[in-house]
């Protein structure tokens, strides 16, 4: 792909600018410049895109692949299928049957895994360089040609039902709460949970899998990027061992964005093996291809996501709260920024809440100075660089470029996130963090209530020594 130098010249040109450059000094942008140029895309005839980035001083590549296809893809009756797919592809294909797979790369030292998310898989393969054309026949083969035997679909079900234990029903609050936010979103393909209901996973079958496999894993529905020391014949191999995958008659399943009108909602969830109180918060927002994702994004870093952030911040010297995590769902079609709390012996649910809620009123009603939102471009951009230091992390990244990024796959978001504005902040914090928000209290067993109340209500000193000597 030839770069494209346009984009290259405005980043000098930004970089040059001595205006600029005493409002806002981000470093490091250059080097998705850089790598992009590097990076060369094309679609074979069957409709799979490629990305290919060769890194000479590598010894080892990544093969990536991502697919469209997720929860969301999953009709009623087969929820959990895509999870379970996903399982499956690891224990055989025609030419590679039961364990193979695994053990030929194991025995090559490889690394690789898969992931399931409501949109889409994704899976990759790290292994050295010389074994490029194995790694592509494995692939290949698994993808194009799975093997969904009876015994294989059976272990696989048990593994999955065993990973929904672990994961979820024997963890406090996880269950409950998944159902709660889930039951917001119903009657929409997000509307059940990833891993699926023990019901539809014991009841899959072979048959149905096929069925699952024929629908959805298909070439126009990926994106393969390799990423490493690529040798010079890396396109023939490819071409070898993909070309002959045909495109179905069927388009592929599109999704439109979520219309939900959000309102306040307020709900009590009791877990008899909660250890503590809890308090989860999330607001509706958009798709990340939205126009206002970007801001939101740069929004919810300022609000909740890291040591310095203005949750953070009020509470380093009187602390409201003992934890506070916050992992947004960015999804295609919808958006949900959540944020979880625990809070010190001293604090009620109510009190944590008005906390929260000032803090977003307080970027409501003021803009950010531009010193801070340079500041959050620039942690955005790290995070982002961060993912280009290894061939797994940056092939994965490429894999899941954006229809709409597809010639900019590495700097169309950094471009996004680089317009926003302090004016654009603070209209999204008003637009979409309203008080039209879903509000979970997560309560352990009465007694660990009762016992909290009443060091609400002891002074801070006792409180604070009891509180520290139960931790």
């Amino acid at each position: 792909m030839r770069p494209y130098l346009s984009g290259y010249f405005g980043l000098v040109i930004a970089l040059l600018s001595p205006s600029l450059k005493a409002q806002c000094q981000i470093t490091g942008a250059e080097r998705l410049y850089q790598l992009e140029s590097q990076i060369e895309t094309y679609t074979l005839a069957n409709g799979l895109t490629v990305h290919l980035l060769p890194q000479a001083d590598k010894h080892t590549l990544t093969i990536a692949s991502q697919f469209n296809v997720g929860a969301r893809n999953e009709a009623k009756g087969q929820t959990g299928y895509a999870h379970l797919f996903e399982h499956m592809l690891f224990k055989g294909s025609e030419h590679a049957p039961g364990d193979s797979y695994a053990q030929q790369l194991s025995a090559l030292g490889a690394r690789f895994n898969a992931s399931t998310h409501f949109d889409y898989t994704n899976y990759y393969v790290t292994l050295p360089s010389q074994a490029l054309s194995l790694g592509l026949f494995l692939e290949a083969d698994r993808f194009i040609r799975p093997d969904l035997n009876e015994t294989t679909v059976k272990n696989q079900q048990e593994t999955v039902l065993q990973e929904m234990a672990q994961t979820i029903d024997n963890q406090p609050y996880v269950r409950s709460a998944m159902e709660f936010l889930l039951e917001q979103v119903k009657d929409t393909p997000y509307g059940h949970g990833i891993i699926g209901s023990r019901e539809d996973i014991t009841e899959a079958s072979p048959e149905r899998l096929i069925a699952f496999h024929r629908a959805h894993y298909r070439p126009d529905a990926m994106q393969l990027s390799l990423v490493g020391k690529l040798p010079s014949d890396v396109k023939s191999l490819i071409a070898q061992h993909f070309n002959a995958w045909p495109t179905p008659d069927q388009p592929i399943t599109e999704f439109d964005e979520l219309k939900i009108t959000p309102k306040p909602v307020h709900a009590e969830l009791i877990d008899e093996r909660g250890p503590w109180p809890g308090l989860l918060l999330a607001w509706h927002t958009v798709g990340k291809n939205h126009p206002d994702a970007a801001a939101i994004r740069l929004l919810e870093g300022y609000l909740f996501q890291n040591t310095r952030s203005a949750i953070a911040q009020i509470s380093q010297h009187d602390p409201a709260q003992m934890l506070s995590y916050s992992l947004p769902f960015e999804l295609e079609n919808h958006g949900i920024t959540n944020l979880v709390l625990v809070p010190r012996a001293k604090t009620s649910l109510d009190e944590l809440t008005e906390k929260v809620l000032g803090v977003v009123a307080k970027v409501q009603q003021t803009p950010l100075s531009d010193a801070e939102l340079c500041q959050l471009k620039q942690t955005w951009l790290n995070n982002q660089l961060a993912q280009l230091d290894n061939t797994q992390s940056l092939a994965t990244l490429l894999s899941a470029t954006a229809k709409q990024d597809q010639r900019h796959p590495l700097t169309a978001q950094w471009q996004r996130i680089n317009s926003v504005t302090t004016e654009d902040l603070q209209r999204v914090a008003t637009l979409y963090f309203t008080n039209n928000m879903v509000r979970v209290d997560l309560l352990p067993p009465w007694y660990i209530r009762v016992g909290k109340t009443l060091l609400e209500w002891l002074p801070s000193s006792v409180s604070d020594s009891l509180e520290d000597a139960v931790l």
